[in-house]
Order: structure tokens, then C-alpha cells, then sequence
């Protein structure tokens, strides 16, 4: 099964690295990427075929990934159409409807889907949905392309990917803003900035690897890290007597809502 990638950026690149690794052959994998130095680029670094432009190599393909930018999409689903047969089709680009690339591309078959910045290394997770067209194998082969960089959850209603991209899909920038701000305090109490950054990084890591790793209740685990009258106590009273919690809630309240205005701005193409 040939898999071709129509756009050729990050997480394209993260892809094809992760098929790779997972015993898929160079010669099973094709790229379009526009950008003629990033073309080469890929193909120096994955050993596979590249072309700036959609050409009669995609007829081949029996998946085709389309990982362009959201407002490049109905360009590149138009310049790829004349040249694709009957593929599974698998979107990775955020906010762009299933009905909006079967629209611009003449086809059915597709699984839409947003992964998130982690999938760069191998530890991301990716939300799925698939029209009614996708039968059992596509669904299969889907899930085979995104696992190469991580997890995938399955939704059967598309519209909830909108609260996948405003959870997972922008949740790594929450992280990291929580990391920054850990850090920040760690120097204005007197650590340099590598010791605060490697603590806050290091605590950030070890404790969401603690809670994958355990099937308690997040609330179990923070409360057995406060001890009455403690330190932990007396931080995490200063949040919530401060609704840091509600804020963080009313914050991906706002990424979902601009994730379902994307999608009638970009339908509206």
C-alpha cells in the first residue's frame, strides 16, 4: 500500500518518520511539497520519492495525507485532484471539514483527524473521525498512519474534533505557558534559569508520566502531594481561592470556539 503526503512540514515529516520506524518501505511513501529546498530536504532525510508538484505518482497512492496548512487546503486538494484515483483520504489539518476537502478533492472516503505538536517525537495524541464512506480496512489503515507518532482516540461525530483541538490539538501550549510560568518563579526565587527550567520541565514531565501511568483519579493523586497546613496546601488554596481552575476551563471554551468559526470560515470557500 503506497501512502502519499500532499504538503511536507512538521508533522508530515513526523509521519513519514514514524512509518518508517515502524518497518514502512522508503519506496511505499511519496511527497508533494511546493517549497522546492524542503522538498529536496525530505527526500535527503527519508530516502523517498518527493516532487514540488502533484504529478501521476499519486495515482498510486491508496492513502493520501493531506498535512498543508488550513488555508492552503482548497489550493492543494484542487492542484491534487485531476492526479488521484479512489484513495482513503486522511486530513491532518485543523479545522477543515470532511465535507469541505470531499467538496474540493471529488471524493468520500476520508478520515479527518488533529494530532498534536508531541507526534514531533513520537508521544502525541491524535483525534479520529471518519466519514460513513470509510469501511473497516480504512479505518485500520487511518489509525495505522497516526499511530506511527502516538495515541488515537475514535469519535463517531466529526464536530467533536472541535473539543479535541481545543483539549489535545492546542493543550501542548498550555503546557508549556504553565512550564514558563513554573520556571519564571524558580528564578525570582533565586535559581538560574537552567535550574528552573530543568526542574519545571522535569516536574511537568515525571507528573503527567505518574498520572498515565496510574488508573487513580487525578484528584487522588494531587491530594496525596498536599498535606495539611503544608506548602502544596498553601499554593493550591492561592488558586483556587483565585478560580485558576475556571480560567484554564474558560480558556479551551475560547479554542473551541475559534476551532467551529475556522470551520465555517474555510467552508465558506
Amino acid at each position: 500500500m503506497k501512502i502519499a503526503f500532499v504538503g511536507g512540514g512538521n508533522m508530515a515529516a513526523a509521519l513519514i518518520a514514524g512509518l518508517l520506524r515502524a518497518g514502512r518501505p522508503a519506496a511505499d511513501l511519496f511527497v508533494v511539497e511546493i517549497d522546492g529546498e524542503r522538498c529536496a530536504q525530505l527526500q535527503r532525510q527519508f530516502g523517498i520519492a518527493a516532487a514540488t508538484a502533484p504529478d501521476a505518482r499519486l495515482q498510486e497512492a491508496g492513502a493520501l495525507v493531506l498535512a498543508v496548512k488550513p488555508q492552503s487546503m482548497r489550493e492543494a486538494c484542487a492542484a491534487a485532484r485531476p492526479h488521484i484515483g479512489r484513495p482513503l483520504v486522511v486530513s491532518v489539518a485543523a479545522g477543515i471539514r470532511s465535507v469541505d476537502i470531499a467538496r474540493w478533492l471529488g471524493t468520500g472516503a476520508i478520515v479527518r483527524t488533529m494530532p498534536n505538536t508531541p507526534a514531533l517525537i513520537g508521544r502525541g495524541v491524535t483525534g479520529m473521525a471518519a466519514t460513513a464512506q470509510v469501511e473497516g480496512a480504512g479505518r485500520e489503515l487511518a489509525e495505522s498512519v497516526l499511530r506511527a507518532v502516538g495515541d488515537v482516540v475514535w469519535f463517531d461525530d466529526e464536530d467533536q474534533l472541535d473539543a479535541v483541538t481545543a483539549v489535545s490539538g492546542s493543550g501542548p501550549a498550555y503546557v508549556f505557558y504553565f512550564i514558563e510560568a513554573l520556571a519564571r518563579a524558580g528564578t525570582e526565587l533565586g535559581l538560574t534559569e537552567g535550574q528552573a527550567r530543568q526542574l519545571a520541565v522535569q516536574t511537568f514531565a515525571g507528573a503527567a508520566q505518574l498520572a498515565a501511568d496510574s488508573s487513580e483519579p487525578l484528584q487522588t493523586l494531587r491530594q496525596r502531594v498536599t498535606s495539611k497546613g503544608g506548602t502544596t496546601a498553601a499554593a493550591l488554596s492561592w488558586l483556587e481561592s483565585n478560580a485558576v481552575e475556571a480560567r484554564i476551563v474558560e480558556a479551551v471554551h475560547a479554542a473551541h470556539r475559534r476551532a467551529r468559526e475556522m470551520g465555517e470560515e474555510f467552508g465558506r470557500q
